[in-house]
């Protein structure tokens, strides 16, 4: 069982920035696959940054390239969620996810495949 918490969230104006933190505890946490979802028109969560076990691999949707860093530091058992020049449509409840099992290099994208949700942290960003 991995067990994960969210921080960070909060109000920002447009073109400001705020880290998020998913804080794990359970398992080995270098050992999954991580995400950062929100939810989205179509769909009940859309991935907005993923990143490989080892670290070495992000994934990143097309709405966030070039804003969102995703990081992890596996000593902390934590991921980042770096976010800048945050748009009012970014604002979300952001959760992040865990999923075991996966290769050194892989990247998960589709929230059926996570095991391990959070609890979600609130981003609003204001015009």
């Amino acid at each position: 069982q991995v067990h994960l918490v969210e921080s960070g969230g909060g109000l920002v104006q447009a073109g400001g920035s705020l880290r998020l933190s998913c804080a794990a505890s359970g398992r080995t946490f270098s050992n999954y696959a991580m995400g950062w979802f929100r939810p989205a028109p179509g769909t009940e969560r859309e991935c907005v940054a993923a990143i490989s076990w080892g670290g070495g691999r992000q994934y990143y949707a097309d709405s966030v390239k070039g804003r969102f860093t995703i990081s992890r530091d596996n000593a902390k058992n934590t991921v980042y969620l770096q976010m800048n020049s945050l748009k009012p449509e970014d604002t979300a409840v952001y959760y992040c996810a865990a999923d075991g099992g996966r290769n050194y290099f892989t990247t998960v994208t589709e929230a059926y495949e996570y095991d391990y949700w959070g609890q979600g942290t609130q981003v609003t960003v204001s015009s």
